[in-house]
């Protein structure tokens, strides 16, 4: 007869199943399980917005729709219960408020309360309008992919770079955007009525899209114009080095894994923000 003294309690049983990017059959396939439902719901977001498609089976979309609330009803109220089972949060009714307070158990709660707001004022309008929270779902892919893992590490630990090149660039925009509304106005008041209307061609011109709606057409506005251009690539060239360097930085500080169980064989740097707990 099997031994079940050194068993772990179901709840700290349902916390290692429900963990993360650990590794482990039973848990890689939880992931992959709720990677493939979060993914179905955002396509099914986006094929309701088509007309013959919602009008043929709109009644399937709603069937699948009502079995992913209950899905993920089900694992939200399930690792809101066994967030208890670590070290993080150990006392039974403040622990688990702190957990739901951290932003993926947030992003989960947005993702189904809609749904339990609409039923309970009745009101079927009032879901279809907060159905776009529902791809909030998507953030969620960070949690299960290390790839997605590893570009929010790299967003962290250059956040300080990247914010210096927002900040230059939203500089450079309101200076460009000023400078073609006093160059521009009264040859198109319409176009470039005020400096806050500017800075709609300021952004379309800065990000090299060029949307053509609204463009200089004084020599003072063309050449000011050009100066934005180049000095939207050589602004916007800086995050993508930033993150490059950071991706490089990553790779190297990535600990080694175990081939079969996937498990971390090394510690990473604690300058780094940590595995995700949830």
């Amino acid at each position: 007869m099997h031994d079940t003294t050194d068993d772990p309690p179901p709840k700290h049983r349902l916390a290692t199943l429900l963990a993360t990017g650990e590794g482990g059959t039973p848990r890689q396939l939880v992931d992959w399980c709720v990677m493939a439902l979060i993914v179905l719901n955002a396509l099914l977001v986006m094929l309701e917005t088509v007309g013959s498609l919602d009008a043929q089976y709109g009644h399937l979309f709603e069937a699948f729709a009502l079995f992913s609330i209950a899905a993920f009803t089900v694992e939200y109220v399930a690792r809101v219960w066994a967030a208890t089972a670590g070290e993080t949060y150990t006392r039974p009714v403040i622990g688990r408020l702190r957990y739901m307070a951290r932003p993926y158990p947030l992003i989960d709660l947005l993702a189904i309360a809609p749904f339990y707001l609409a039923a309970a004022l009745g009101n079927v309008d009032l879901l279809f309008l907060m159905r776009p929270i529902w791809l909030l779902r998507l953030t969620r892919l960070t949690r299960y992919s290390s790839r997605m893992q590893t570009l929010e590490r790299v967003i962290w630990a250059k956040r300080e770079d990247l914010s210096i090149a927002l900040s230059g660039a939203t500089v450079l925009l309101v200076i460009a955007s000023s400078l073609l509304y006093y160059a521009e106005h009264d040859a198109q008041p319409e176009a470039f009525s005020s400096i806050p209307a500017a800075l709609w061609w300021g952004i379309a011109t800065l990000t090299t899209v060029g949307y053509g709606d609204v463009v200089p057409v004084t020599p003072l506005g063309k050449a000011l114009a050009g100066l934005t251009m180049v000095g939207g690539v050589a602004f916007f060239a800086l995050p993508a080095s930033i993150l490059a360097s950071g991706f490089l930085e990553d790779r190297e500080a990535t600990p080694m894994t175990c081939p079969h169980c996937g498990e971390r064989l090394g510690a990473r740097d604690p300058n780094r923000p940590p595995h995700h707990e949830d």
